[in-house]
């Protein structure tokens, strides 16, 4: 069994694959100043009678990095391979500074070049909300800006009267109660910045067809509400790191 695991600011995704197959994912939530024998509590729930003999993580909160090397070690003797410098991707990166690119928009890239388009914009809907361009297997440029769930807290943190709401459809675009006047700004409002940000890019390259991809912890709620075309895949990242594993493992072997 391959463990699949993409730690990010607000939510970890634990992927298990058998035979290059996605078969099952959990998600828990990040908490950076939990140790390993703490996750281990949770972990060792989700991954009872699992025989795991390779782990994989993309990982953007340094600080659990140790966490997860050090539980893999102690509980299944595993040492994971963390996507970074000295992994090979296949993926060549244009970037000022090539080690600022976060080992998520990497995953995304190679998930997306290997299962759609070598030339595709990838839109993940995240902690951060990021617009990631490839180009014949080239990083050719990321737009980021802040994703739901931090534009919903930073309005409620910064206005007295507003109240804490779920993120989820309101009950009409107009509202007529606070609280779906806030859901329809953060939700509706999020969709029409994807839908003329996507434009946008595709009028900046003059390509029209762009393939684009949706992946993300709130994509499936929008997809819906997005007016320009989009494949919906929610596994993407975890696909994405399948298929590192296979370039550094089986195509070796």
């Amino acid at each position: 069994m391959l463990l699949l695991i993409d730690i990010g600011n607000t939510t970890i995704s634990i992927g298990l694959s058998t035979n290059s197959k996605l078969e099952r994912v959990f998600k828990l939530n990040t908490e950076k100043s939990k140790s390993s024998d703490e996750y281990a509590v949770t972990l060792n729930i989700m991954l009872k009678d699992i025989t795991i003999k390779n782990v994989i993580i993309s990982s953007v909160v340094p600080e659990l990095n140790d966490v997860f090397r050090e539980y893999f070690l102690n509980w299944f003797d595993v040492s994971p391979l963390f996507l970074g410098q000295g992994v090979k991707t296949g993926i060549r990166i244009n970037s000022d500074n090539p080690k600022e690119v976060g080992s998520d928009l990497i995953a995304n890239v190679i998930g997306a070049t290997t299962h759609y388009s070598p030339t595709c914009l990838i839109i993940d809907l995240g902690t951060a909300t990021t617009f990631t361009y490839v180009e014949n297997l080239m990083l050719k440029g990321v737009i980021i800006t802040a994703g739901m769930t931090t534009s919903k807290n930073a309005l409620i943190s910064k206005t007295s009267l507003l109240p804490q709401v779920e993120l989820e459809l309101p009950n009409k675009l107009l509202g007529t109660n606070t609280v779906d006047c806030i859901k329809s700004g953060i939700v509706y409002g999020h969709a029409s910045m994807i839908d003329g940000m996507a434009k946008r890019i595709k009028r900046q390259l003059g390509n029209d067809s762009l393939p684009i991809i949706l992946t993300g912890g709130h994509a499936k709620l929008l997809h819906g509400l997005i007016e320009e075309k989009m494949t919906l895949d929610e596994r993407l990242l975890l696909k994405g790191l399948q298929e590192v594993y296979n370039r550094n493992f089986l195509l070796n072997t």
